[in-house]
């Protein structure tokens, strides 16, 4: 997770957050919608059964007079017999007719409060008094004759299944179900309602169908707009570390960005600008430094040299003199050095490399038996400093004939657009650990420093220093034994 970029890192997180914080909304959301479907048709399945029993319980007779059926109370609705009661059966008197004028409507019923007699888990138990809360006058019942067997009894209603030993729905999970008792004329009834959960079920289907597709493109729209957040939070960031990457010692008058807004990433670059800035003088006095002492090294060095040289011959006057020589090589390469930290402009004109190679590969070195040969090819022009390159190549077989054992191969060829300068020897070679090491200032291999005849470790610094300010490059390349060091410059 560390290895991921800071954007991704942002993206996920908030993804993520987000992602739980909608799943706990749907999962609490879905379970108080059904929780609330469920509970309001278990009111209504009550309210559907509480109206039947009062109806009942408000007309006495209206069943066996009336001959009302179960169907007329609706489809939802159960009407049976309580099983621990026993319904009385009816006179056998005849039953005198009826003037037509004369109707007396029926008079309530005395009702019991209902209990609930059954429990229907997707529904709880409903307690509702099945007095007359609304009671409907009982409408002219026409006369009919009695029947002629005393024993007739309620149940023999025609059109009624509902009674006669019938019971309840059984539980169902597609109902919510409610049970009431009420009594009446003709004995202890139990009423039972239904509702039907399929609109809950619809409801919670339709919530999910618009949640699953929902809540994905909820956390894309999330990703997406947070990676574009983070990215314009963290475009100054990349501008100013990207400024850092380029800048070098040789051009710390550089700095970065400073963004408009006024927020942490601001005050890092206006705090980065302050280091740069003592970074620069704490550089240009070293620079400087370095310059004044290297050139007021100049002038007692010559005169130490001419002493010596008109000195008598002896022993103590060459060896001092040979020590001179490498004071005065390395005030040299000091100068070229600050010379090239301080960002000396370089004349672009055009140089002769293989002239120039030729010229410096047969000069003269304190290594007389080390055998030199040559390959230029001819007409190798590039655009730079003359005295430069011409340091550049001296440091460069300078650096072979002191580590070679009996030859050093020169050769320059154009490759690819480019001027390659191969430089090899057959000397002990340069580990591949240290291939980096060698081109850092004052550094010089253990090998090198039991046979070094007068380097400072400078040489190879220095050369790369001129390769890159000519948008060059020097580097150690091959394998086997001898160092290979190739310099590459673009042509003109």
């Amino acid at each position: 997770m560390s290895r991921l970029s800071m954007r991704l890192r942002a993206t996920l997180a908030a993804t993520a957050i987000v992602a739980v914080a909608l799943g706990v909304a749907s999962a609490v959301l879905a379970a108080v919608l059904a929780g609330n479907l469920e509970e309001s048709l278990s009111d209504e399945a009550a309210r559907r059964a509480g109206a039947a029993a009062r109806m009942l319980a408000a007309e006495p007779g209206a069943i066996a007079v009336t001959r009302l059926s179960v169907p007329a109370l609706g489809p939802d609705i159960k009407v049976f017999r309580r099983p621990d009661t026993i319904i009385i059966a009816q006179s056998a008197t005849p039953a005198t007719p009826a003037s037509p004028t004369s109707a007396v409507p029926a008079s309530p019923a005395p009702t019991a409060p209902a209990s609930p007699t059954s429990a229907v888990p997707a529904s709880p138990a409903f307690t509702a008094p099945a007095s007359p809360a609304s009671a409907v006058p009982a409408s002219p019942a026409p006369t009919t004759p009695a029947s002629p067997n005393p024993a007739s009894s309620v149940s023999a209603i025609p059109g009624s299944p509902a009674f006669a030993g019938d019971d309840g729905w059984a539980p169902d999970d597609s109902f919510a179900l409610a049970t009431m008792p009420v009594d009446t004329t003709e004995g202890a009834l139990m009423v039972q309602a239904r509702a039907s959960l399929q609109p809950a079920e619809e409801a919670l289907r339709t919530l999910q169908n618009l949640l699953l597709p929902g809540v994905p493109a909820l956390l894309v729209l999330v990703a997406v707009l947070t990676w574009l957040a983070v990215g314009r939070a963290l475009a100054p960031v990349s501008a100013i570390r990207a400024e850092m990457a380029d800048i070098t010692a040789s051009d710390l008058h550089r700095r970065v960005p400073v963004p408009r807004s006024r927020d942490e990433i601001a005050r890092l670059a206006e705090t980065m600008n302050r280091t740069l800035d003592r970074l620069e003088v704490a550089v240009s006095r070293h620079k400087r430094f370095v310059a004044d002492a290297a050139h007021e090294l100049r002038s007692p060095l010559a005169i130490l040299r001419t002493r010596l040289e008109l000195a008598p011959r002896d022993p103590l006057a060459a060896e001092a003199l040979t020590d001179v020589d490498r004071i005065q090589a390395l005030t040299s390469d000091l100068l070229l050095l600050a010379r090239l930290d301080a960002g000396e402009s370089v004349c672009h004109e055009e140089v002769d490399l293989g002239q120039v190679t030729a010229e410096e590969a047969t000069r003269s070195r304190p290594r007389p038996e080390v055998r030199i040969m040559l390959e230029v090819a001819a007409d190798t022009v590039v655009s730079g400093s003359a005295g430069q390159l011409r340091r550049l190549v001296a440091n460069l077989v300078d650096n072979a004939v002191r580590h070679a054992s009996t030859t050093v191969t020169v050769r320059l060829a154009v490759e690819e657009g480019e001027a390659v300068l191969d430089v090899r020897d057959d000397g002990p070679g340069i580990p591949v650990e240290h291939r980096e090491a060698v081109f850092d200032r004052f550094t010089r291999l253990d090998e090198a420093r039991d046979r070094d005849a007068g380097g400072a470790g400078l040489g190879l610094a220095i050369a790369r220093d001129i390769a890159a300010r000519h948008r060059g490059s020097l580097d150690v390349v091959g394998e086997g034994p001898g160092a290979w060091l190739r310099a590459r410059l673009p042509l003109t």
